[in-house]
């Protein structure tokens, strides 16, 4: 099996946005901002990503992550 090491750049690349970790990296990115957008929103002003995503792991990422979770358990047992 070929390491991501020995593959050229723009293989290893490929690779890596395949991968379920960066997957999941940007869904969980994408929830930050979002958190971001609306916290701004009622501040009035931007919050700045660094408080939300601070904020967000307090107040959301363990139900987020546990939803997304029973989600994938569901579709695995679908098919």
């Amino acid at each position: 099996m070929e390491k991501a090491t020995d593959m050229p750049q723009a293989q290893a690349s490929q690779f890596v946005k395949n991968s379920v970790l960066y997957k999941e990296f940007l869904a969980e990115r994408e929830e930050i901002l979002k958190h971001k957008w609306i916290e701004s929103e009622k501040a009035g002003k931007d919050i700045g990503f660094e408080k939300a995503l601070l904020d967000w792991i307090v107040k959301h990422r363990s139900n987020w992550r546990a939803k997304r979770l029973k989600e994938a358990r569901t579709e695995k047992a679908a098919s």
